[in-house]
């Protein structure tokens, strides 16, 4: 038996939710009494993740996919988990990892929790707590299959090293035409930026900008602290900004370990989406938004001003 674990890679590179459930993986072993086993798909070294606990990893390569494709990872994924006898198997709750984890719930006959953010209180019955109504509550579900699927919410248990000498193989996975029968017309992908999937850091601008001409100093505060931008929903619809940096429960969940919001009022939608994020700090020169009821920290004041001030600071701290 063993805890199989997927490691999510883009463009031959691991992102950082790989380590996550790498970490997680290895203690779901550790309760269980078996070893981890991490899968990748088209990455050319994976030794990387024997730092977090993986005890041997299973190396596909297939041109057919080189783009996500989710019927197809989840036809592979289901081979790896038959040869290995997995009894466990993690992804992460990312937009992909949501939508290929019920079709290999499906080819595995196994019982699926998504969004879990914590280990298994309980092995027998096995017992998962998962985030629920738009992270405003959680709930403890009993998977009772004799596999179990495991979506790992982002940001939930952390990247933790437990290095180990791990080995690896190669898999010859076989990918059918009907596999493939959904594919990728085209992909485009920002470059030279911190994407909101990966970022420990969100600064993010809504209205309050007034107009796309102001963006400047949301990217050059973006640039100071290393974060990744992003915005509210009425901004993406005006056009002010792509519809990719959109967050919110209609946007990109977001689940940073700090996330700025800059002239945000704090719609019901956008909060929802970025919940999950564990400090939030606020600029709004409104004291009653309803973003400074959900805030950590919040700054009553206009960002025209605060704004420039803060990365005038930042960088005074960072050079010092």
């Amino acid at each position: 038996m063993s805890v199989l674990v997927f490691a999510d890679s883009s463009e031959g590179k691991f992102k950082k939710s790989a380590f996550e459930v790498v970490s997680y993986g290895k203690k779901v072993a550790e309760q269980l009494g078996s070893t981890i086993v991490a899968v990748t798909i088209n990455v050319a070294d994976a030794s990387e993740l024997y730092t977090y606990g993986a005890e041997k990893v299973i190396s596909i390569t297939n041109d057919a996919l080189s783009t996500f494709n989710a019927k197809g990872y989840a036809a592979v994924l289901s081979q790896v988990a038959a040869q290995e006898n997995a009894t466990v198997v993690v992804v992460d709750s990312s937009v992909n990892g949501l939508y290929f984890a019920p079709l290999l719930a499906v080819n595995l006959d196994a019982g699926y929790a998504s969004n879990v953010v914590a280990l298994p209180s309980d092995t027998s019955p096995f017992t998962v707590k998962r985030k629920a109504f738009s992270s405003k509550a959680f709930n403890n579900t009993e998977i009772n299959t004799a596999i179990k699927v495991i979506g790992l919410a982002k940001n939930s248990y952390g990247v933790h090293e437990n290095a180990v000498s791990g080995s690896s193989e190669s898999f010859d996975a076989q990918v059918s035409a009907s596999d493939l029968s959904v594919k990728s017309v085209s992909v485009e992908k920002a470059s030279g930026t911190i994407t909101i999937a990966d970022a420990d850091i969100v600064v993010s601008a809504g209205r309050g900008l007034k107009g796309p001409e102001n963006w400047g100093m949301i990217e050059e505060l973006a640039s100071v602290l290393g974060a990744a931008t992003a915005c509210s929903k009425p901004v993406s619809d005006l056009g002010w900004r792509p519809h990719g940096e959109h967050v919110g429960q209609t946007g990109k969940p977001v689940a940073s370990n700090l996330y700025i919001a800059i002239g945000i009022s704090g719609a019901i939608q956008h909060l929802a989406g970025i919940n999950a994020s564990k400090v939030k700090v606020v600029i709004n020169t409104d004291p009653e938004a309803p973003f400074f009821k959900a805030a950590d920290y919040g700054i009553v004041g206009d960002a025209f001003e605060v704004v420039p001030k803060l990365i005038e600071k930042l960088k005074a701290f960072k050079q010092s």
